[in-house]
């Protein structure tokens, strides 16, 4: 059985900010927050608290303690330095401990992969300190068992979900757009994206003109009558094109390059992250296409060729090459919001065509 895992956010926000923050962290899936209940005052949140305070549901200790509030779990946080702080741990942990915090002085793995392989079979559970998202990524693969929890300090929602693409637990909400306009544009330049990974049919990157409507364009894992799979390969669309990348800013198919990463996203909209291996960018014969779903009207310009495919809404592929007017296929559209260098800015009037 699959380790739980939490990804526990110690929001770095100003308390005028709070409450927003929390509300996005609950609408990404977070349930735990390291806070200070007493803080919340008005704010309503279902998140569940890690402090040292009597208030929080996980309470984090100043010493080891023989009682234990009703309904409460307890913990203490430990600073490792040498072999003899991870004793402590393990002598606290046999008291009785629900979790112990622990800080790894330089950030170094092996005091962690100590900890984890003396506590991974008692019912402790380890949260450690991270300081960026790699860090968590890290934390939750040591030994290949893992933390079972990361605190991670940040005032960025676009981090938390650069984390949980790490993580493996991000999802998007594809939904179905009809195809209402299929035009011939002549040549442009196009980017050939390959990774570093193998890909999985259903699989695809999300590309589009407007950043706030993304086609799901699928890897080359199929191959042609002319052409044999590249498993690794998404012919991703013109060079002006949008691309979400893992940590939720977009990124021109242009700026793309040897050892940036990419978001890749199957037909649910469970999310990954690769690694680019190589960017391509030819002169090729070019179609301009259209979709809409509710009010929102999105376009792509992709190569004209048969092993550029988008991924209908019952999961088949088709070929831009036989697309047709009324087709449906997986698209990411959202209200639009305007950008600045990637990044959404909510309040922002942008009107893109």
């Amino acid at each position: 059985m699959a380790k739980s895992r939490e990804l526990i956010i110690s929001p770095q926000v100003s308390k005028s900010h709070l409450g927003k923050f929390l509300s996005h962290l609950e609408s990404e899936g977070i349930s735990m927050v390291y806070l200070d209940p007493k803080s919340l005052g008005k704010i309503k949140t279902k998140l569940t608290t890690v402090y040292p305070s009597s208030a929080a549901k996980y309470v984090v200790l100043n010493k080891d303690s023989v009682s234990k509030p009703k309904g409460k779990k307890i913990g203490r946080k430990f600073k490792v330095l040498s072999n003899k702080d991870i004793e402590k741990i393990l002598i606290s942990a046999k008291k009785g401990l629900d979790f112990v915090i622990v800080e790894v002085k330089d950030w170094k793995i092996i005091p962690l992969e100590n900890i984890i392989a003396k506590l991974h079979k008692m019912h402790t559970r380890i949260f450690a300190m991270a300081r960026n998202p790699k860090e968590v990524r890290k934390m939750f693969s040591i030994l290949e068992v893992g933390v079972d929890g990361v605190i991670f300090n940040t005032s960025s929602i676009n981090e938390v979900r650069e984390v949980q693409v790490y993580l493996g637990s991000r999802s998007y909400d594809l939904k179905t757009a009809k195809i209402i306009d299929i035009k011939e544009v002549g040549d442009g330049e196009r980017v050939c994206v390959d990774t570093a990974s193998m890909l999985h049919k259903g699989e695809g990157m999300l590309i589009g003109s407007r950043s706030n409507f993304l086609f799901l364009v699928h890897n080359e894992s199929v191959g042609s009558s002319f052409t044999s799979p590249r498993p690794f390969r998404v012919n991703a669309g013109a060079v002006h094109c949008y691309t979400l990348a893992p940590d939720g800013t977009t990124k021109y198919l242009s700026e793309i390059e040897t050892g940036s990463e990419v978001l890749v996203l199957d037909t649910k909209g469970k999310a990954r992250r690769a690694i680019v291996g190589r960017s391509k960018i030819e002169r090729r014969p070019m179609l301009m296409i259209k979709a809409v779903v509710g009010d929102e009207v999105g376009g792509i310009i992709a190569q004209d060729a048969e092993t550029i495919r988008f991924v209908k809404s019952n999961g088949h592929l088709v070929s831009v090459t036989h697309l047709k007017k009324g087709d449906s296929v997986l698209v990411y559209s959202q209200p639009a919001t305007g950008r600045h260098f990637g990044m959404e800015v909510s309040d922002e009037y942008i009107l893109e065509k």
